[in-house]
């Protein structure tokens, strides 16, 4: 009877062990692919039609103009600028744009899902990006709204949660879940929904203090952030951090550094490991989150 229980104990204890270890593989490495998405090629053939029917009905189309730091055609323009700030190199990429919807975003692998991974320069490249960044890492989370390019994939509101609102005339918003439906955002126009935080600026008055801080993360980290200065005119910026080189900001001093470029809304994407900027399809900071490039995996960029 005695070996029966303790037989009992032990299996139940390893099913319990299996169970737990399934359920970190689960949130944590397991991809799950819940939509495919239009595949970049369509997109980029979709373009190309677009440029072929300007041209045949007389419309001019500027050949691009690049550098190594800048590039621009007839209706974008990208500009990248470094700065030091408290011990830290903080890159600023200033972008125009005449179409709001050319501020894009795009998941990993072209799927929606859990766990669907790719080096931002990988997708960023898949897509033809002039300029991308980090996005909300949204597949590390089961909740959060998600809006991409003018599509609902996720309407599980965060408990909390501080949400960008980038809406189909270019402008920005910053909204909390638990006061609107994701439903609702569509209805009104949004285009993207970026669901990480918190917002920085708004109106350009300061949103964080100095004991403001993301869950978990150190004081000083690299950041990623997006911002509008005015209609058309906005800035992606990355900084580096956790390196002799480079210390990392606090939101704080990130949220004070935007203000002084006279951004007027500004939000806060995923950091630390994560946060890199591609131009052109190099990588332009120096990322901590992984080996060899130093790019972290993540699930979805923002570009233009």
């Amino acid at each position: 009877m005695k070996a029966s229980v303790k037989a009992f104990r032990i299996l139940s204890a390893l099913f319990l062990l299996a169970f737990s270890v399934y359920a970190l593989l689960d949130t944590f490495l397991i991809p799950r692919v819940y939509a495919s998405v239009e595949s970049p090629a369509a997109a980029a053939e979709e373009s190309c039609r677009a440029r072929t029917l300007s041209a045949a009905v007389g419309e001019s189309e500027k050949e691009p103009q690049i550098t190594e730091n800048s590039y621009s055609d007839d209706s974008l323009s990208v500009e990248i600028s470094s700065y030091r700030v408290e011990d830290t190199t903080v890159y600023v990429a200033d972008i125009r744009i005449e179409d709001p919807e050319s501020l894009r975003a795009a998941f990993s692998q072209n799927s929606y899902g859990r766990n669907i991974t790719a080096v931002s320069s990988e997708t960023a490249e898949s897509v033809g990006a002039v300029l991308a960044v980090n996005g909300d890492n949204y597949g590390s989370r089961e909740r959060g709204y998600v809006i991409r390019n003018g599509v609902l994939h996720r309407e599980l509101a965060a408990s909390d949660q501080e949400d960008l609102v980038i809406w189909s005339d270019g402008s920005f918003s910053i909204i909390r879940e638990a006061e609107i439906s994701a439903r609702e955002l569509l209805e009104q126009g949004a285009w993207q929904v970026f669901s990480f935080g918190p917002g920085l600026l708004e109106e350009g008055e300061l949103l964080v203090d100095a004991r403001d801080e993301v869950d978990r993360a150190k004081t000083s980290n690299p950041r990623t952030a997006l911002g509008q200065i005015g209609e058309g005119h906005y800035v992606l910026v990355v900084s580096d951090g956790r390196s002799d080189e480079s210390e990392g900001l606090s939101l704080y001093e990130l949220a004070q550094f935007l203000q002084q470029l006279g951004v007027q809304t500004a939000y806060n994407l995923d950091g630390g490991g994560s946060s890199t900027m591609v131009f052109l399809g190099q990588v332009v900071n120096r990322p901590v989150g992984g080996r060899g490039s130093g790019q972290r995996a993540v699930t979805d960029i923002v570009y233009v």
